[in-house]
């Protein structure tokens, strides 16, 4: 049986360049805290912080890992030191549960490392790239599944990504909080709370920082993957969507929660 999972490899930008190397590698522990949290009612995952700025995911369903490494790039406290994530999916034939992330091969690895490794070569580098032809096997081309047209899609998405970063590179730190804060509590008064500031300064700043265009972007990627797993030959019985929704609201509770306690 095929089973639907999604991965990302992450690395820190210019992680070496300063003395903070123990701070950083503390703050990925905690992340890796938060992962298993936010996900503890979802199934089996995988997550580990190695190799001192690595961090692997592996996630049951095609959004999962995205949806991750999204909330983690808008949350990220290190402007100088920013997250990026080489990604993947697609379907592996055994239970996640018995994956050893130090010892598996699969194409999907072999993939999410190659997306990593070429955004580690961008001059000006996004934080997400996909890859999903460059290693995966052939014998579903016969299958009347995304796997036909993975290059396409990989181009796409990809293509989407980097249009929706130009929109976050222009925004101001006010308006990137604004957008960060918006994803979380889904409310322009919550935030003007939380920022100390009125209502219509919180909406000039959503509206002149593109947070609606931006967000409307990470929910049609969501949309998109999700899709591919419901059309994809093995997956007509799973419920993607109802198991996005679901972790979102359980990353938001958390996010939610530990604000509280910090306050």
């Amino acid at each position: 049986m095929q089973n639907p999972i999604s991965l990302f490899i992450m690395d820190v930008s210019n992680s070496s360049l300063e003395d903070n190397g123990e701070e950083l590698s503390i703050y990925l522990d905690e992340l890796v805290s938060w992962m298993t949290s936010w996900t503890e009612e979802f199934g089996p995952i995988k997550v580990k912080h190695r190799s001192g700025d690595e961090i692997i995911f592996i996630g049951g369903g095609y959004s999962t890992a995205y949806i991750i490494a999204f909330y983690i790039s808008q949350i990220w406290k290190y402007t100088d030191h920013k997250p990026y994530f080489g990604l993947s999916f697609g379907d592996i034939d055994k239970n996640l549960a018995e994956v050893d992330v130090e010892k598996w091969i699969h194409p999907l690895i072999k993939q999410a490392r190659y997306a990593n490794d070429l955004l580690k070569q961008e001059q000006i580098r996004s934080p997400f790239k996909f890859e999903l032809d460059q290693f995966y096997p052939s014998e579903n081309s016969s299958q009347l599944s995304y796997h036909q047209f993975r290059f396409e899609f990989e181009t796409l998405m990809n293509t989407i990504i980097k249009l929706q970063q130009n929109l976050i590179k222009e925004q101001t730190d006010i308006q990137k909080a604004v957008c960060s804060l918006y994803l979380i509590f889904q409310q322009q008064k919550v935030v003007g709370k939380l920022l100390g500031k009125t209502p219509p300064t919180i909406s000039s700043h959503y509206k002149k920082g593109k947070t609606e265009d931006i967000l409307d972007t990470f929910n049609e990627m969501i949309t998109m993957l999700n899709s591919l797993q419901e059309k994809s030959y093995f997956g007509k019985d799973t419920i993607p969507n109802e198991n996005s929704k679901k972790l979102i609201d359980s990353i938001r509770n958390h996010l939610k929660e530990k604000m509280r306690t910090e306050q």
